[in-house]
């Protein structure tokens, strides 16, 4: 807490004391990332230095939470600090947007124009056998004019992808009634549609994983499957990502919305991840349909 703050008095902006946390956030970072390059590249040890990483990071990130929410409960945080707030997390979904946009992008390059342009007339003395069409499922096709990459069979919209698109789009709706409830004052309506969107949440993750084993066992479907296989798996796995790391907030928020936090007038933590959760919803929206039906 801040030393130039009045006991009982909400300041105008909060600002925190001196913390330990954002350099010790950044070292187990480090070990992360030093760990992890180590292990690809043979080291044994690396994978051990990624652990350590991990659990440092995370130790840091609860402990850096909690002084958060102990602020936020304390009263220090003013509507300034809740604009902050604000702004901020709308950002962050801004930089998210990009990030997928980017992958969007090169999906949308890939088919509108790498791949009619490696099958052209211009290229056609290169690659006499190349087969120019999207998506790819025979050697020749695509990205393999050598043959390079095994036959494969592409993913349907049935219908793993469609209950998957029910799940999410049911997740929404009890996030938005939980929303609702909360700002009547009704927590224990808000506490049941919480732990429903969690449960949501989790089985989505479940098919998907599911769905990941099908294409690998039953399809031949892999990361190495030519521009589709790779952008397939980079958007879905990216989603799935960003699925889970929504959970885990919806997941905290329902914890302390059991605690007693959060009111009908001041709920931002809450909003925030709702915020965040119905970006993943869109996003899959369209994924499943570029992705698993054009």
């Amino acid at each position: 807490m801040s030393t130039s703050t009045t006991h009982g008095q909400v300041p105008y902006y909060f600002v925190p004391a001196q913390s330990r946390h954002p350099v010790m956030a950044a070292a187990g970072l480090f070990f992360v990332i030093l760990g992890a390059g180590q292990w690809i590249n043979g080291h044994a040890w690396g994978m051990y230095a990624l652990a350590l990483g991990l659990v440092w990071w995370l130790s840091v990130l609860y402990q850096w939470f909690r002084d958060a929410v102990r602020e936020s409960q304390g009263g220090l945080y003013s509507h300034k600090i809740d604009l902050s707030y604000r702004w901020s997390m709308t950002w962050f979904i801004f930089s998210e947007v990009m990030f997928f946009g980017a992958f969007f992008t090169a999906l949308w390059w890939a088919r509108q124009h790498s791949v009619p342009t490696l099958g052209s007339i211009d290229n056609a003395l290169l690659w006499p056998d190349f087969k120019a069409v999207w998506p790819s499922s025979a050697p020749g096709a695509t990205a393999s004019p050598a043959d390079i990459v095994e036959p494969f069979q592409t993913m349907t919209p049935f219908w793993l992808p469609t209950i998957n698109t029910a799940l999410l789009l049911t997740s929404g709706v009890t996030l938005t009634i939980a929303h609702h409830a909360l700002r009547e004052d009704h927590r224990s309506r808000a506490v049941a549609f919480m732990w429903a969107t969690v449960v949501l949440g989790v089985t989505f993750l479940c098919v998907q994983g599911y769905e990941y084993f099908h294409a690998y066992s039953e399809l031949n479907l892999k990361l190495s499957s030519g521009i589709y296989g790779s952008t397939f798996y980079m958007l879905t796995g990216f989603h799935g990502f960003h699925v889970f790391v929504g959970m885990l907030m919806l997941l905290f928020i329902t914890l302390r919305l059991q605690k007693g936090h959060f009111t009908p007038q001041k709920h931002f933590g809450f909003e925030g991840a709702a915020w965040y959760w119905h970006f993943v919803d869109v996003v899959w929206l369209g994924l499943y349909t570029l992705v698993y039906w054009l």
